[in-house]
């Protein structure tokens, strides 16, 4: 049965030795060389599992770490506190310059 959904075209340029083992490969899976490409590709594309393992250890300590040091303020209220601190010494050296 053909799946109903739509592909682009593309063209490729392959070296000798990548068409042979190409054909050979999907003669003796019997799968079309397009599918085997299609699915290389598919292969490619996905995120691997080393990065998905990398990102869930990450995940699981920021997790862990949330909330270690109670004693600081909110990080919102602290970039705000910042940013306050900032406007009043641009008001400062625009006050000298005048």
């Amino acid at each position: 049965m053909y799946n109903l959904y739509i592909m682009q075209r593309t063209q490729i340029y392959l070296g000798e030795q990548q068409d042979r083992a190409l054909t050979e490969r999907a003669a003796r899976l019997g799968r079309t060389r397009s599918a085997l490409i299609r699915e290389a590709i598919d292969s490619y594309l996905a995120p691997d599992s080393a990065e998905r393992q990398g990102l869930a250890r990450l995940r699981a300590a920021v997790s862990e770490a949330t909330g270690c040091a109670a004693y600081l303020p909110p990080g919102e209220d602290y970039v705000d506190a910042l940013r306050a601190a900032d406007r009043e010494r641009a008001t400062q050296l625009d006050a000298r310059r005048s």
